[in-house]
């Protein structure tokens, strides 16, 4: 069993977010949360949930997002409250994942000014050598994206845009925001079965085409 902490920023994609959490707590881990003030704007209006302005309502009760069965498996801190345990370098996590990551949030990493516990997470992530993995929705992109996100993987961290593949023939949203979620425990060395796994082409039926069978295979 691992911990890891999860900060959600004000960056769109919060369906990352709520498909990370569980999925990393099915798999058997611990989360801890973190929510900033942008962030929670968005999650009330992609996720339909209310975490309080700070994240106060969610750090009191993380099944209002979760429901009781994950929320379980899950510790929520507000976002200015620094002197939780994610905040110190002696706290046990696995990895910091920032989901989806803004590009002020991303902005401030890279330079290590902390302004909440989702910066600081980052931070300690950096300064004690842990898994930092950074998942920035945003789109296009300026040279200072691009410098602040180059800055950040010569820190070490692992910056993993949330860019679904159509090669595993989604046919949901579901199904691309799974291949996202998918990619990222796999950078964080959790075993899952989240996301559709590559495995060839198949060899086209009679007629020229894939075949259902062959289809079935592309999104095993």
């Amino acid at each position: 069993m691992t911990r890891f902490f999860v900060g959600v920023t004000g960056g769109s994609g919060h369906a990352y977010t709520d498909r990370l959490v569980r999925a990393l707590v099915q798999c058997g881990h611990d989360v801890d949360i973190s929510v900033t003030s942008a962030g929670a704007k968005v999650m009330r209006h992609e996720l339909g949930v209310d975490p309080g302005d700070s994240g106060e309502l969610l750090a009191r009760d993380p099944a209002l997002w979760l429901g009781p069965e994950i929320a379980q498996r899950v510790r929520a801190f507000r976002s200015d409250a620094v002197e939780a345990p994610p905040s110190s370098g002696t706290s046990l996590t696995g990895g910091v994942i920032l989901c989806p990551c803004s590009m002020g949030t991303l902005a401030r990493v890279s330079v290590g000014f902390s302004s909440n516990l989702v910066e600081r997470a980052a931070d300690v992530a950096l300064k004690e050598g842990k898994r930092l993995l950074i998942v920035p929705r945003e789109t296009p992109l300026s040279i200072v994206h691009l410098e602040n996100m180059l800055r950040l993987a010569r820190l070490g961290a692992i910056v993993l845009p949330a860019m679904p593949g159509f090669y595993h023939s989604p046919r949901s949203m579901d199904d691309l925001v799974n291949h996202v979620v998918g990619k990222i425990l796999d950078r964080l060395g959790v075993e899952n079965q989240v996301g559709a796994r590559w495995k060839g082409l198949p060899r086209p039926d009679e007629d020229g085409g894939l075949g259902q069978e062959a289809e079935e295979r592309i999104r095993e």
